[in-house]
């Protein structure tokens, strides 16, 4: 592994690798304290956070300050951390910690390299399944090293949508309930596995009422490489959206009117 030295091919391929790496490695260290009981606390906002989230940071700010010192980094558990090159690595130590707390193996290690608005690299690996998709932008998606793609199902009416939530999504609730009678099947398969399945070609929507850049970041590059669309719900790029909508691309207009017909966006 080498300290990124520019924005070109070569770069963006040495970061990608980088960040495979970091993510198994943090993956790795969560899978040591899954399903043991892990003491659980709770943060400001009420959200959980256990040892395992904390430790599995600590790992990926450890290794990002020693191969790219020059980089900065936002992070769920530990903050921002300022640098000096313009790039910002964003950490989500474990994406579904109410899954990984209940011992359900549907949670993610996610790790972007961001620039400005946009993430350049983003991975999700999800330890307890041994899943891994990932993207770099310009050089497409992958899931567990072979290329990822988005289904083909341009009829929203047989198509399946996820959620992380069925209520709560305030302003687009009316809009969220339409796409809940709009389509086919429906499943709470949420956080951030809903947004691999989509990248993955095995579902075509996606929703969430509440996000946050460390929830965004790798799914800002992985889902428009595997051809699909990540945006807030007025349709706008999603690396800094509040609330994320992801579709398979062919589904993206039809989602988009029915969430504006609806007093949605």
């Amino acid at each position: 592994m080498t300290p990124v030295s520019g924005l070109g091919e070569r770069a963006l391929r040495d970061a990608l690798d980088f960040a495979l790496d970091a993510a198994w490695q943090a993956g790795r260290s969560t899978l040591g304290l899954f399903q043991t009981g892990l003491a659980v606390e709770r943060k400001a906002d009420e959200s959980p956070v256990t040892e395992a989230d904390r430790g599995a940071e600590r790992l990926l700010r450890g290794l990002i300050e020693r191969y790219y010192p020059h980089d900065g980094i936002i992070g769920e558990e530990y903050g921002r951390s300022a640098g000096t090159s313009g790039r910002e690595w964003i950490i989500d130590p474990i994406d579904g910690t109410k899954s990984f707390i209940h011992g359900v193996p549907i949670y993610g290690c996610l790790l972007a390299l961001a620039e400005g608005d946009h993430a350049l690299v983003g991975v999700a690996h999800f330890p307890a399944l041994n899943e891994t998709v990932a993207a770099a932008r310009g050089l497409g998606s992958t899931w567990n090293g072979r290329r990822a793609h988005v289904s083909t199902q341009a009829e929203l009416r047989e198509a399946t949508l996820l959620l992380s939530e069925v209520t709560g999504y305030r302003g687009n609730q009316a809009a969220c309930d339409a796409l809940v009678a709009a389509t086919r099947i429906q499943r709470t398969w949420g956080d951030s596995y809903g947004y691999m399945l989509v990248a993955t070609g095995r579902a075509e929507v996606m929703v969430d009422p509440a996000m946050h850049i460390w929830d965004n970041g790798p799914f800002d590059v992985i889902l428009p490489e595997a051809g699909g669309t990540f945006t807030d719900w007025g349709g706008q790029g999603g690396l800094n959206a509040p609330a994320t909508v992801a579709t398979n691309g062919l589904l993206f207009d039809p989602v988009m009117a029915l969430i504006r017909q609806n007093g949605g966006g």
